[in-house]
């Protein structure tokens, strides 16, 4: 398959997706854009595997085989239109390889599926599905110093604590439970059974003291993002932007009824990213 090929795989599958981290790609100049489509493409690729195996025993087979392609890819061999359409940004933007391993660890992890872990198995979670992508991104957007590698470790972090808080009903339906140990325990939430847990009335207040967590990688990720260069640190900023409307929005509605998916309409997503352009 050639590269041609490859990168129209690549961007029907992101069109496809109707992800909202696609606005910030476009901003990016074309090697940098192809780049992100790439890594993009990649974590679809093994969330799906993650999220829709029959077995476990398949998912693991699955993430294994692109364990292979990927080390495969940073010695510069491709065998499908994802890894065709990374091997310029890996060459070009330094990528390294051990986030791409780290990303499909977390995926291993979510094959197992999480129930109520402790704090520190959730912060490794978080670092391996979301900073790893962020550290991988930041490269492409052409920054790679310590600044921009604290930005991807507190967005990441962030981006991914806010989406456990936005999706717990649906999680539970999966049989996963996200919202640490720790937490349930310090509010009196005995059971482990996942859709048990969403029924609790002090689940409220267990969400409520992740998000304060949250918050804080949001606040340090704002911190670190204003060392870095504005043009370089821009998509993140759109991204960030995006994702803080959805963890505002979880915050009004305060966990009542974790059933309700917040989602932004299109008006306020256009507005966000016109907002996250200018500033």
């Amino acid at each position: 398959m050639n590269y041609k090929e490859a990168t129209k795989i690549v961007h029907d599958q992101v069109a496809a997706s109707r992800t909202s981290f696609r606005t910030g790609m476009m901003l990016l100049p074309k090697a940098r854009r192809e780049g992100m489509y790439a890594l993009y493409a990649f974590c679809r690729a093994v969330d799906d595997i993650a999220d829709e195996s029959p077995s476990k025993e398949i998912s693991l087979r699955e993430l294994q085989e692109w364990r292979k392609r990927i080390s495969s890819a940073f010695r510069g061999t491709a065998s499908d239109a994802i890894t065709t359409a990374l091997l310029p940004a890996i060459k070009s933007f330094n990528l390294v390889e051990k986030d791409f391993q780290e990303i499909i660890d977390g995926m291993e992890m979510d094959s197992i599926a999480i129930v109520a872990p402790d704090m520190a198995t959730l912060d490794l979670y978080c670092d391996r599905v979301a900073s790893a992508v962020g550290r991988a991104s930041v490269r492409i957007f052409g920054h790679t110093g310590s600044d921009a590698m604290n930005v991807a470790y507190h967005l990441g972090r962030a981006f991914q604590l806010t989406n456990i808080l936005r999706d717990i009903s649906e999680d539970a339906e999966r049989g996963r439970l996200y919202i640490p140990r720790e937490l349930l325990e310090r509010h009196g939430i005995t059971t482990r059974k996942p859709k048990e847990v969403i029924l609790n009335v002090n689940l409220q207040a267990a969400c409520a003291e992740l998000a304060e967590k949250t918050k804080n990688h949001y606040a340090q990720a704002d911190a670190y993002m204003n060392k870095c260069p504005a043009l370089a640190m821009r998509p993140a900023k759109i991204m960030r932007t995006y994702y803080m409307a959805i963890f505002e929005r979880l915050l009004e509605l305060g966990w009542k009824d974790v059933s309700i998916r917040v989602s932004l309409p299109l008006w306020k997503k256009l507005a966000l990213m016109l907002k996250g352009f200018l500033t």
